[in-house]
């Protein structure tokens, strides 16, 4: 029985429970998944034909292929304020796998993550899963429809931890932790010897005019208790690619990549060749951080003006995080909302307590797709009694 104890707290998926309605029926307008329908980059699905036309199907090295995390590292040093050395790359099977290789290197059985909320949910079952005991740190609302991290009230939780998840850019609010916060954070880290696991698959996708959001790897040290991980799902609207990759500090590397072939073995080489491929394609990132963009406006429009509905703007990711006054089951009304007005989105309690309240959109989408989503969500939230 015990055995079983962190599977069977393992939540199940709420925005799963609402996709299976909206997968049913093809004429919903489907809001609810963190996926674009903008093509990836031609060079990457180009690569990866050649590579499997050339007959690169075979194992390969269980921390990446050397050209990638190569590319990965002067990528990231490009980026970032510090340098990144190709020996702190591992190459996952996905930015899941990525999370789930780094809890299996840092987490034991009993150990406590602390996982601030509203929060992606594979995070937790990740923690879950590993037997860890999951503290839910909600962030606080700013008064302005938007979320901010209290920092004073989480130097109260951090003590006796072992981890501490930061996903900024976040998924569901859009929030995105500033260089203060960061450099803050990894103090209270390193005061009381906890991990700092970043997840920052959203950290291109900023609607500040920068190349990229504030990220542990502008402050941490290479011997940091940090781990980064990272994917080309996002950036790239390459989820189907299924290639991620952790930053881990200088002389894991070798370890953790052992933790890779005991996790998943290697990653398919034909998709390793269309990450290298993407990482050179900037301008692809420019266009589809563009295309986002007029997506959330989009968004923003369509909800403008409902009595009910409170909406900021958010800074990054590629998702409006709506909260709609008096509303105490988005579940139920995500159902209702798939099922009456044919548009489908995350409820927000599916993103943990902090989250009631508040529906999820994803607006990386088609301008087509999402005017016709906008109106059928307006018409239905404008109908609430």
């Amino acid at each position: 029985m015990n055995a079983l104890m962190g599977i069977t707290q393992i939540p199940r998926s709420k925005i799963g429970d609402v996709g299976r309605l909206a997968f049913g029926d093809p004429s919903v307008e489907n809001l609810a998944f963190g996926e674009s329908d903008f093509a990836p980059p031609a060079a990457a699905t180009a690569a990866l034909i050649r590579a499997v036309a050339a007959g690169d199907t075979r194992y390969v090295d269980s921390r990446g292929k050397a050209a990638l995390r190569t590319a990965l590292a002067a990528y990231l040093s490009d980026l970032h304020r510090q340098p990144v050395d190709e020996g702190r790359i591992v190459v996952t099977a996905s930015g899941m796998a990525a999370i789930s290789v780094a809890f299996a290197a840092i987490v034991r059985a009993g150990d406590r993550v602390v996982i601030h909320e509203p929060e992606w949910p594979n995070l937790a079952g990740a923690a879950l899963a590993r037997g860890a005991e999951v503290t839910r740190f909600g962030l606080d609302q700013d008064g302005a429809g938007g979320f901010r991290l209290d920092l004073a009230r989480l130097a109260k939780v951090l003590p006796g931890a072992r981890v501490f998840c930061l996903n900024s850019p976040n998924n569901p609010t859009g929030w995105m932790a500033s260089d203060v916060e960061i450099r803050a954070l990894l103090a209270l880290c390193r005061q009381h010897g906890v991990w700092l696991l970043s997840d920052e698959v959203y950290s291109r996708l900023t609607f500040d005019g920068a190349a990229a959001a504030p990220s542990v790897l502008d402050h941490a040290r290479d011997d940091d208790r940090v781990i980064v991980a990272n994917s080309v799902s996002k950036t790239w609207a390459m989820t189907g690619f299924r290639v991620g990759w952790l930053v881990v500090p200088a002389g894991l590397r070798d370890a953790i990549g052992e933790l890779t072939e005991a996790t998943h073995s290697t990653v398919a080489p034909f998709s390793q060749e269309a990450a290298l491929a993407a990482l050179g394609c900037e301008d692809f990132v420019v266009e589809f951080r563009d295309f986002c963009s007029r997506g959330r406006a989009i968004v923003l429009d369509g909800l403008a003006g409902l009595n009910r509905v409170e909406l900021r703007a958010p800074a990054a990711s590629f998702y409006a995080f709506a909260r709609i006054d008096g509303v105490t089951d988005s579940l139920t009304l995500a159902r209702r909302l798939v099922i009456e007005h044919k548009v489908a989105v995350a409820p927000g309690i599916a993103f943990g307590a902090t989250g009631e309240g508040y529906l999820r959109l994803c607006f990386a989408q088609s301008p087509e797709k999402l005017v016709r989503a906008m109106d059928r969500l307006r018409n239905g939230l404008a109908m609430l009694t």
